[in-house]
Order: C-alpha cells, then sequence, then structure tokens
C-alpha cells in the first residue's frame, strides 16, 4: 500500500537551519516523502505577527528552499497560522491577509497549511467563520493544495480545557461548509497519538465529509515535557491499513534533524512492508542507514536512557553518555552532544511566546 507521506515543521522551540532542511529533503526523497511544509511555531511571522511581511533575509531564504524542493520534485509548503483571524475578518484583516498571501505565492508555495491550531475556539459560529476564511484563501492564493488545521484536530478533550470547549457538531459542521477540494489535518485520538486505527480515521472522515490528513505527533519531542527525551525508536501504530482511510500522512519531526532521520525510515518501511513490518529491525535497518553501524549500535544500547529516562533523570549517566559520542565525527553524535548539554529544552516561555 502506498501513501503520501511528507514532514511537517511544526514544532515548538530552536527550528532548524536551512541548510538542515534542504539536507533533510535531499535525504528524505528518495524513501517516499514528497513534502515539506515549512511551519515552525517560532516564525512569528507566521502565527501573532503574521500581518508582516518577513524580513528580506527570511524571505529570500524561503524562496530559495522553495526552489530547492522543485528541483528535488519535492511539494513545498507554508504553514500560516493567522492568530483569532475569525474573531475579526472585516475589511482591514482581508486586505492584510490578500498582502499575505501575495508574498507567500511571490516566493512559490504548492501547498498552503492554514493552521487554526492553539486558538481559542469557543465560539458558536466558528465553524462558518473558518470556512469562510478558508474560501476567502482559496479565491485568493495561487497554491495548488490548501489544507486546513482546526482548532479543534483531535479528539483529545485536552483542548477543551486549554482553548475553551468545542462547539456541538464542530467536525460536521466544518466538513460539510469546506469546499471538498481543501483538506483537513488530524492527529488522531490524542495530541500525540500512540497508534491510528482504521475504525477511528473512518468515523472522523465520516464527520469531515474527507479523509483526513494525518498530523502526526511522532518523533516531534518538543514542549517541557518531551524537550528531555530524544524520540528515536520506530514508527508503531500506524498499520499500513490505514492508507485506504487517509489523505496523506505528514510527519511533525524531532528537534534533532539528523536524529528524526531514524524514525521517518521506519514510517516508510510500514507502509511499504505492511503486515511485514517489524518495529525492532525497522530501527536497525534505519539507524544503520542513517548512523552508519557502529554509531547505530551504540544508540541501540543507549535507548533506554535517551528516549525513555529523560535528560532531567540521567544523573551521572548523562557524563558517561558525553565522553561516548563527544569523539565521534558525525552529525547525530553532535546532536545527541548538544541535547545532553541542554540545547534543545523547550521552556514554557517558549510555547506562551509563539
Amino acid at each position: 500500500m502506498t501513501v503520501e507521506l511528507g514532514i511537517i515543521e511544526g514544532y515548538y522551540g530552536r527550528p532548524w537551519s536551512w541548510d538542515e532542511r534542504a539536507a533533510q529533503v535531499d535525504f528524505l526523497k528518495p524513501h517516499g516523502y514528497g513534502f515539506f511544509t515549512y511551519a515552525p511555531k517560532a516564525d512569528q511571522f507566521l502565527r501573532r505577527r503574521w500581518q508582516e511581511e518577513h524580513p528580506r533575509d527570511e524571505a529570500e531564504a524561503l524562496a530559495r528552499f522553495s526552489a530547492h524542493c522543485r528541483g528535488a520534485a519535492v511539494r513545498f509548503g507554508v504553514g500560516l497560522s493567522p492568530f483569532e483571524i475569525y474573531r475579526d475578518f472585516g475589511r482591514e484583516t482581508r486586505g492584510a491577509l490578500v498582502r499575505k498571501l501575495a508574498a507567500l505565492d511571490a516566493i512559490g508555495v504548492d501547498d498552503l497549511g492554514i493552521l487554526f491550531d492553539d486558538m481559542r475556539g469557543d465560539l458558536p459560529e466558528l465553524a462558518r467563520s473558518q470556512a469562510d476564511i478558508l474560501h476567502f484563501v482559496a479565491d485568493n492564493s495561487r497554491a495548488t493544495r490548501i489544507i486546513a488545521c482546526p482548532t479543534y484536530y483531535t479528539d483529545d478533550p485536552v483542548l477543551d480545557r486549554v482553548f475553551g470547549q468545542r462547539p456541538a457538531a464542530y467536525l460536521e459542521d466544518l466538513g460539510g461548509m469546506l469546499d471538498p477540494a481543501i483538506g483537513v489535518y488530524w492527529t488522531g485520538e490524542e495530541v500525540c497519538s500512540r497508534e491510528f486505527s482504521p475504525g477511528h480515521l473512518a468515523r472522523v472522515a465520516g464527520q469531515l465529509g474527507r479523509k483526513p490528513t494525518l498530523w502526526d505527533n511522532y518523533p516531534v519531542n518538543d514542549g517541557p515535557r518531551m524537550s528531555p527525551f530524544l524520540h528515536l525508536r520506530a514508527f508503531t501504530g500506524r498499520p499500513a491499513s490505514i492508507s485506504e482511510q487517509i489523505a496523506g500522512h505528514a510527519v511533525n519531526p524531532a528537534l534533532q534533524p539528523t536524529l528524526t532521520r531514524i524514525p521517518a525510515l521506519t514510517l516508510a518501511a510500514s507502509y511499504r512492508l505492511g503486515e511485514a513490518y517489524e518495529y525492532g529491525r525497522a530501527f536497525d535497518e534505519a539507524a544503520a542507514m542513517v548512523l552508519g553501524p557502529e554509531l547505530a549500535r551504540h544508540v541501540r544500547g543507549h535507548l533506554i536512557l535517551l528516549q525513555d529516562t529523560g535528560l532531567h533523570r540521567m544523573g551521572e549517566a548523562a557524563d558517561r553518555l558525553r565522553a561516548r559520542y563527544a569523539p565521534i565525527d558525525h552529525p547525530a553524535a553532535r546532536e545527541i552532544v548538544a541535547f545532553l548539554d541542554g540545547a534543545w529544552v523547550c521552556t514554557p516561555e517558549m510555547m506562551e511566546g509563539a
């Protein structure tokens, strides 16, 4: 079974460099990853300051990366999060949105994500307002694919606690009002879902009136709770059979660009192998491909420390790991050392300011 795979760079915290993004596209393309959507929470010009243009240097870097993706036959996308735009979508706001869409068109965008996540949503006309905005975007953008992230993008009740109680029949109303050509992201039964079942996805597709595009929050490791851990293990709970219920599968990657390739390769293997997939073997093969056999053997032996124990509970083991990986001349080894030094710790303040 085949499914369209891609990366959605949608994490909080320290973003990748442009060279790291380009290298990721080049590495993952041969393994079936056909799109890359740029949407880091740290880019304020896509979020709370969305009405402002990117500074010239950043706009030029985005345009170069867009060209790089096209040169690699990978669809380039941008995730725009116009903060709570549905609260006041009047003439002035519409004008600002038209200007923003024109700027993104100038950069060269194939896929445009309009992301209503992490915003207040307890409004009775939320679905109608968001559908109107999405149709306005479709009328004013040259992007050939538009995908919306709903405010309530999961069944997880944590969203209702943080952003207000979701309106009744929100998904059904949004799906019923939206042009069928507009896609919808979905993270599953939880924000960070442990599995996706065909039955769950069929139910969601019925509510939305279309197959959802998965926004898979593994191996992402942002936020105060997850950033002290490296998410390295192979994908599980994503059986190849779900390909019949989804429009695509977007992976929100780990903060560590080289190490994130290990689980990314295993997801491709899961779809390729179907019922023959073995997650342990998939990890070993992916780690050897990304790291080389010797470094892969070290990482395999330290999985419990790196993925399960976490930075704050390692104690003296952190010093032993640092001594092991510091002499190794490999970008993944350098990422492990930087992780041990706290380079990727994500604080509540980073999330609140995004």
